[in-house]
């Protein structure tokens, strides 16, 4: 044998050499032979339910799906073994009417090839109706019982991937089907619509309705006319046989490739960085299909990543130049309009100077285009002044980490979450603003017993999941990290051998400490003190801990501190540089890191390399073929500075791309004024945002799935994506419209196509040296910092920290109160977030009715305390008022929030929430203090209306969590019995 791993088996008396432990249905695929199965699924494991793989080991049939390869393993495929199996298919087929030809699925069906490759002749047991009807009450999918063959991939992967816990199988019902939260309609349980159970499902009993009806080239022939078809079909095969059938079947199957184009592409939405396929037909997008080896995702998506795809052939899409002209926009040419802007920008650059012209980079743009963006900026404009989204977001996440560890990104993969001892998760509600990471944690929770803490104002999904749930007092974050770390300091519970050989500052951290004894951390966080102890005994007796932390602790006026605090608590628990350690700032948008990687910032190059560096300036200068004096070394504007200065006149222009600032921004009076104030203004977007409507120019840009390029997740996992169709009309890709505009200014970069822009960067940026779209391709990912050789980093600090002596810093940090608080007056405080559903100011997730009928209404969730007291019920119509502003909107009662804290989605009511928010901030990296806002709540004399919560939300359901497929229940029942022999109830199992 080759390796020590390998082992060699006899199959039908072959002798066949490959890896041991390796389940059997997999390693005789790699050998080129199918042994029948439908059940089984490489990500979900065996479950034993479809009966169709039986072979004979010792003379004894066994599931083939539950047996793994070992040394000397012998089993036969023939004689009993073919009976059972051809018994088991029977038995499905019982449950499932077999139409392939004119089956919407049959591109990709399981149970179809899995018949073809048996050569079934005959049907044994003719096909029963259940007596369901078939459930389309969901907009995105739809199940019909008469088509379920009961193999319960649906139910593990609902229980157990993606831990929704809604589905279920009831197996001794009268005629078993699957259960929605134990028997309700799909759009009436706590379906969160990830889709998980329709990329499972191996026939068509759960479909995408956008693969419904004309998905190949019979499917859209009308009910009527099909019906019968399918009926007189079925007689005839009882004379024929099935073969000639199933013939027809293949060729349909083989017809409908060339019109199905499969792409893969990587996720627009968050910052996960899902991949998968999208399937399409033309300019129809037929259904979005995860695969095992996507390396962030497997077979997980979310509601969005999953369904949310409508905007890309929305009609407001924009698709041609708009040049601002007497107050009005008219429809342009591509070089009239960036004529235009190549002359406006020069003209302000040589008359006012660089420092007047401002560029926001998008979060939602590819690395490249990040880099072209900062790359105008700097070597043609020549000002600092670029920036990103980070800056609402994660900017002071990156400043703890800087100052602790040294690299500005999460510390290890999804992998080392899945394996840690215990997560904390602080500040974030994962499991609607990270759905798919937040789908490991809780399998990884319920399988394999990982621990988990969560601190959060808001109770949420992975609170009610917590082995201790925190709940502070909101902005005390800090104080009760800093005195658990004093607390396991002074208990001697630290990891002294870690702190004494890995970390600098560790007596003047310790001093530091003096003031956060437990008991002031109690007074001012609200959380008991013996809740506080147990929390420090649990992260300090970890042998693995990593630490999530989102918007709730970075959108402080003080964040920078509080992400300072959390990775010193990791520090002083040696929790860094090992599998299943770190900090991780959770991404918000699916390319906020790489932008941010790229350059889209005010004072780094791409790589985080200092523009105030004399020799990082001559390097970047030579590169790009300037003498270093044309690059400016001083730190330019930030997105807080550039609007507060377009408001003065500080700043004259502005380019912005794929960015909704105008909603997005603190104190959305203030923004709007400014952006009116501004002498240019151009925006570079797919729909005509809010942001838009204040520009001189628009130039309609593409989303990713008209565009090749790469994204940068939350891990620093650097993905390539490939263009799904062609642009939209006359628009064109970010890289494009940047390249063609630098071209008018002067500078013929000439690039082609977006790996040439990648190969630029990468051999000038010291972390990006050994990326490439080569090394990218297909599946492939890299971890940066990347070596010139192509080896990336996907932990983190395993050789030492990213500062100059190798070693970590234990920052010091005084308690500081935050800028904004209640008051007689304004005595609530109003904190927001993300729904699961939507994505920031709607522009995408809020185009067409399927997504914005989940919750189309604004709303304010009041506690049930709070309500009690104002006599408030769901549907009342109350006033939110804050120092700034007001908004009028439902209220909604629930426990998810306590006493005097409010919550708003950030979403809805353009210009929505941030007529609430204030400029305070946090002066170390001006991030908008967005969680600090204090506001008074007065009922409205309106009448009541109903919740603005439909009742169709999936937060009004009612889990039924289980173990996943209850096959052993089936067994038990008294009308199975096991293959070869014939059922008796072939219908029922």
């Amino acid at each position: 044998m080759s390796k020590a791993t390998d082992c060699t088996i006899i199959y039908d008396g072959q002798k066949l050499t490959g890896k041991a432990d390796q389940p059997l249905v997999e390693f005789l695929g790699e050998h080129g032979i199918e042994l029948p199965h439908v059940c089984y699924h490489p990500s979900l494991g065996p479950l034993q339910t479809c009966d169709t793989c039986w072979v004979l080991v010792d003379g004894e049939l066994q599931r083939g799906c539950t047996l793994r390869t070992a040394e000397g393993l012998a089993l036969s495929s023939t004689g009993q073994a073919q009976t059972a199996r051809g018994e088991g298919m029977d038995r499905l087929l019982a449950k499932h009417e077999l139409y392939c030809t004119v089956c919407e699925n049959n591109n990709d069906c399981t149970l179809h090839d899995t018949v073809v490759s048996m050569d079934i002749p005959i049907q044994r047991y003719e096909f029963e109706r259940t007596p369901y009807e078939k459930d389309e009450s969901n907009p995105f999918y739809t199940y019909d019982p008469d088509q379920c063959i009961l193999c319960g991939r649906c139910v593990e992967a609902c229980q157990n991937v993606e831990v929704n816990e809604t589905l279920s199988i009831d197996f001794t019902m009268e005629r078993p089907r699957v259960l929605w939260d134990g028997g309700q309609p799909i759009d009436e349980s706590s379906c969160v619509s990830c889709g998980h159970c329709v990329t499972v499902c191996p026939c068509n009993a759960l479909m995408e309705k956008t693969m419904q009806p004309d998905a190949g080239p019979f499917t859209s022939i009308p009910q009527d006319l099909k019906r019968p078809m399918i009926d007189m079909v079925k007689t005839v095969e009882r004379t024929i046989s099935a073969k000639p059938i199933t013939a027809i079947s293949v060729m349909d199957k083989h017809w409908r490739q060339p019109e199905v184009k499969r792409t893969k592409t990587v996720c627009t939405y968050c910052g996960v960085g899902c991949s998968f396929e999208m399937w399409t037909r033309d300019r129809q997008i037929l259904k979005v299909q995860p695969v095992e080896h996507a390396p962030a995702n497997g077979i997980s998506t979310c509601i969005k990543g999953k369904f949310a795809w409508d905007f890309v052939n929305d009609p407001k899409r924009l698709t041609t130049p708009l040049i601002r002209e007497n107050g009005q926009f008219r429809e342009a040419s591509w070089d009239e309009a960036l004529d235009l802007v190549a002359r406006r920008f020069m003209q302000i650059r040589d008359t006012e100077g660089p420092e007047k012209i401002g560029f926001i980079g998008s979060s939602k743009a590819s690395n490249e285009e990040a880099y072209l963006t900062q790359k105008i900026a700097r070597l043609i404009i020549g000002t600092n002044s670029v920036d990103n989204s980070s800056r609402y977001c994660q900017n002071p996440a990156t400043k703890g980490l800087f100052r602790t560890v040294g690299y500005g990104g999460d510390a290890g993969t999804i992998e080392d979450m899945e394996k840690a001892e215990l997560i904390v998760i602080v500040g974030s509600n994962l499991s609607e603003n990270h759905p798919v990471i937040a789908s490991k944690l809780k399998a990884a929770r319920k399988l394999r017993g990982q621990k988990l803490i969560v601190a959060d104002v808001r109770g949420h999904e992975m609170a009610e999941r917590a082995d201790i749930f925190l709940r502070p007092n909101a902005s005390t974050d800090m104080i009760w990290a800093s005195a658990m770390a004093r607390y396991i300091l002074d208990n001697d519970l630290a990891d002294t051998e870690f702190l004494e050989t890995k970390v600098n500052q560790v007596e003047e951290f310790r001093e530091s400490l003096a003031p956060f004894t437990m008991e002031f951390a109690e007074q001012k966080t609200g959380i008991p003190k013996q809740q506080l102890i147990d929390a420090a005994e649990m992260i300090a007796r970890a042998d693995s801990v990593c630490l999530l932390w989102a918007m709730g602790i970075t959108q402080h006026s003080h964040g920078a501190d509080i992400s300072t605090s959390l990775s010193n608590l990791l520090l002083v628990t040696g929790n860094y540089g090992k599998p299943g350690t770190g900090g991780y700032p959770m991404r918000g948008h699916n390319n906020v890191q790489g932008a941010s990687d790229f350059g889209c910032l005010k004072n780094m190059y791409p790589g985080y390399e200092k523009v105030s560096n004399d020799e990082v300036r001559a390097k970047w200068a030579k590169a790009w073929g300037v003498p270093p004096e044309k690059l400016s070394g001083e730190v330019g504007s930030d997105n807080f500075l550039m609007v507060q200065d377009a408001g003065t006149e500080k700043l004259q222009a502005m380019y912005i791309i794929g960015e909704e600032t105008a909603f997005s921004d603190a104190n959305a009076n203030s923004v709007h004024d400014s952006f009116s104030n501004l002498e240019f203004m151009v925006v570079q977007d797919i729909f005509l945002s809010r942001t838009a409507q204040f520009a001189d120019v628009v130039l309609p840009a593409c989303p990713s799935v008209e565009k090749e390029g790469t994204f940068t997740n939350t891990e620093r996992r650097i993905q390539r994506f490939y263009q799904v169709m062609p642009p939209l009309g006359n628009s064109r890709p970010d890289w494009e419209i940047l390249t063609d505009l630098a071209k008018r200014m002067g500078h013929d970069w000439g690039y082609t196509h977006p790996s040439e822009i990648m190969a630029e960067c990468a051999g000038i940026s010291e972390m990006f040296k050994g990326v490439s779209y080569e090394r990218l391709e297909g599946w492939k990912s890299q971890c940066w910092p990347v070596r010139e050789d192509g080896t990336d980093t996907p932990l983190l600090y395993t050789d030492g920290f990213h500062t100059d002596d190798g070693k970590a810093v234990l920052f010091p940090l005084e308690w500081k109160e935050p800028a904004e608080g209640p008051d007689a007056e304004y005595d609530l405080m109003l904190d927001n977030g993300r729904m699961l559903e939507h994505f920031q100011g709607l522009n995408q997730t809020g185009r067409g009715e399927r997504l914005m009928s989940r919750s189309p209404n604004w709303f304010v969730e009041v506690s049930p305390e709070l309500a009690k007291e104002k006599n408030i019920e769901d549907g009342t119509w109350v006033k939110v008022t804050s120092r700034r502003g007001s908004v009028e909107v439902q209220a909604l009662v629930t426990e998810r929030v306590r006493g005097k804290t409010l919550f708003m989605p950030i979403h809805q009511g353009k210009p929505g929430l941030n007529l609430l928010t204030g400029e305070h901030h946090d002066p170390d990296v001006n991030t908008p203090a967005y969680k600090e806002t204090a506001v008074k709540l007065e009922v409205l004399p309106r009448e009541r209306g109903p919740s603005p919560l439909p009742a169709h939300n999936f937060r009004n359901g009612h889990r039924t969590p289980n173990e996943g497929v209850p096959v052993e229940v089936k067994w038990m029942q008294p009308e199975y019995v096991e293959p070869p022999v014939h059922a008796p109830q072939p219908e029922k199992f």
